[in-house]
């Protein structure tokens, strides 16, 4: 399918493309056609790319891998977007990263609907009792929530998770009282190259395709 068909397919929301494991060339390719947000699951592999492809200068880079609290450093300013903050820890830790760097970083937090044991992200009941502290962190800017729901076979089946990541944010925004332009609020990271359709009519603001767009991965070396 050709970007313009999914462009079309998947508004109102954003298209973030899947780079990881890509060569710089395919992402390259991918901007001629138009695309221009990017999403990399791996901080080193990621900081490469735009380090090669500097030249693009109207890239919008996203971070949406596991971020280990180690590598916070390396990640702060260099990211429109990070996807993945699973903790309030994480929080905390790039938030003071950024006090040290002297930037501020826009965020979203991960949240785990289904408790899945292999996958990161706050339980809505945490988040819920963890917002206030999350909220009052310096230097950060909570965008809204990201979710990876379990792989399923049809629409049905992933459409409730996509609702309650909707419906959380929408009790969160309700009870955030600071100023809309540090916390707006306003994403939702969800929906896949099998999936979005679904997540867009549940109030994806962006959907993350990797494979509709790039064809199969390379396996990790």
């Amino acid at each position: 399918m050709a970007l313009k068909e999914i462009i079309e397919k998947a508004k109102p929301a954003k298209i973030l493309a899947v780079s990881k494991l890509q060569p710089a060339e395919k992402v390259r390719a991918l901007h001629a056609e138009g695309q221009r947000l990017f999403g990399e699951n791996y901080v080193q592999e990621a900081l490469e790319k735009q380090s090669v492809l500097s030249d693009l200068t109207d890239i919008q880079w996203h971070l949406i891998g596991h971020l280990q609290k180690n590598k916070a450093k390396m990640v702060v300013g260099k990211f429109h977007l990070i996807h993945s903050v699973d903790s309030l820890e994480l929080a905390q830790v790039i938030s003071r990263q950024c006090e040290q760097k002297g930037v501020s970083q826009n965020i979203l937090i991960q949240v785990n609907l289904a408790g899945e044991a292999s996958k990161e992200g706050f339980s809505a009941k945490t988040l819920e009792n963890q917002w206030a502290e999350l909220t009052k962190l310096p230097h950060l800017h909570i965008y809204g929530l990201m979710t990876m729901p379990p792989l399923t076979e049809t629409g049905a089946e992933i459409r409730p998770y996509f609702a309650e990541l909707r419906q959380l944010r929408d009790r969160l925004k309700a009870t955030t009282t600071t100023n809309t332009t540090v916390h707006p609020l306003n994403e939702l990271s969800m929906g896949t190259s099998h999936d979005y359709p679904v997540a867009v009519e549940e109030g994806a603001t962006i959907v993350r395709l990797g494979t509709i767009l790039f064809g199969e991965r390379p396996a990790k070396g």
